[in-house]
């Protein structure tokens, strides 16, 4: 499974509480961290993108302030406040000279269509420019109505809306087993998992480590969103340098996706039920096909009621389909703009809007 590792173009990262904070002190283990961060440097020097998903900010914030024993929502938000400033600048002096972004997330941001737009579009542009994204949970805000809960999941989300090749969830487990290997001495590792099954999910079983919010159950909760969107989830013990223990043969599970996350993606754009028709001239249905994005210059008719983000058929004058895709204007935007060049867009709208009508990765052909 080393090869998905070494192919992959895009890759999420996720550190659990129980790794980056010392459980005694409460403080960065600044250590592990440099480890860390050397085999970020190691994959960005390899031309591969990377995005962190890191836990810590509550753990750091709550011994900042002196805080022992259960938290209220209200302690836990004001933890998350304190120490989310102590880890972005933990991991801003670990991964220096590579520049960081801080990205703080709630469950709305993927739930709500407009924000997952604008949060994918967000992560692309911070990545062509050679940033590592290091993602949170916006616990300082959030409640237990738009929480992810935990960071398992959050890591699967944000993968599965980057387009991720692979997955990594470090933490103080090595994979899964097919029952607690702390309780059962016949309990086996499983490397692979080619499909999660009723018998795999029931073998996630309970328990929480003492300091993170996930366990086993949320990983494989994880792995479920993260392969139907056609990336690879591995489960890994956080070693010192936990990626190159990885390339090394690390135990670990891995689960494999049946598509990759291009393919997925098309998959999913296809299933969707257009909610309006863009109809283009013979010149832009040639450059769709030869993989462009779709312009407003290229768009001769706008038939239905869309919102932005929302599925469309295009087809050409003829009535044929050309493509399915995600509308980046709704349709009375769409209609103001349609057969303007790119340049005329911002006038006539009265801000600067996306240069494509349909990107081209938000198509389907």
């Amino acid at each position: 499974m080393v090869a998905c590792l070494n192919d992959a173009k895009r890759i999420v990262i996720k550190i659990g509480s129980a790794l980056l904070v010392d459980a005694v002190t409460g403080a960065p283990r600044v250590d592990w961290l440099k480890g860390l961060t050397e085999d970020v440097a190691m994959l960005r020097a390899e031309g591969k993108e990377v995005i962190l998903v890191s836990s810590g900010s509550i753990a750091l914030g709550r011994r900042m302030l002196g805080i022992t024993g259960p938290l209220s929502l209200e302690q836990s938000q004001a933890a998350a406040a304190v120490g989310q400033i102590r880890l972005s600048a933990a991991y801003e002096a670990a991964l220096q000279p590579l520049p960081c972004a801080q990205v703080l997330l709630t469950l709305h941001d993927s739930e709500n269509r407009r924000r997952y737009l604008n949060l994918r579009n967000t992560f692309k542009a911070l990545l062509d420019l050679g940033v590592v994204p290091i993602v949170n949970e916006n616990d300082t805000v959030a409640t237990d109505e738009i929480r992810y809960g935990d960071n398992d999941r959050l890591a699967a989300q944000v993968a599965a809306m980057a387009g991720a090749d692979v997955c990594i969830l470090l933490s103080d487990v090595d994979g899964l087993y097919t029952a607690n290997p702390n309780l059962d001495p016949e309990a086996r590792h499983l490397p692979v998992v080619r499909e999660i099954t009723d018998e795999i999910a029931a073998m996630a079983g309970e328990g929480v480590s003492g300091v993170s919010k996930g366990g086993m159950i949320t990983k494989i909760l994880a792995a479920r969103t993260a392969t139907a969107a056609g990336c690879a989830l591995v489960i890994a013990l956080g070693h010192q340098s936990p990626i190159r223990a990885l390339r090394s043969g690390a135990r670990s599970t891995w689960f494999m996706p049946k598509d990759d996350p291009h393919s997925a993606r098309k998959r999913w754009i296809n299933a969707m039920k257009p909610r309006g028709v863009i109809t283009i001239d013979d010149g832009a249905a040639r450059a769709l096909g030869r993989g462009s994005s779709l312009l407003p210059a290229g768009v001769t008719a706008i038939s239905g009621e869309f919102g932005r983000g929302e599925p469309v058929r295009v087809e050409d004058q003829r009535g044929n389909l050309v493509t399915y895709g995600l509308t980046n204007y709704a349709a009375t935007e769409a209609t103001l703009i349609m057969g303007l060049q790119s340049d005329e867009v911002a006038g006539t709208l009265g801000y600067a809007g996306r240069t494509a009508l349909v990107h081209r990765d938000d198509m389907a052909m």
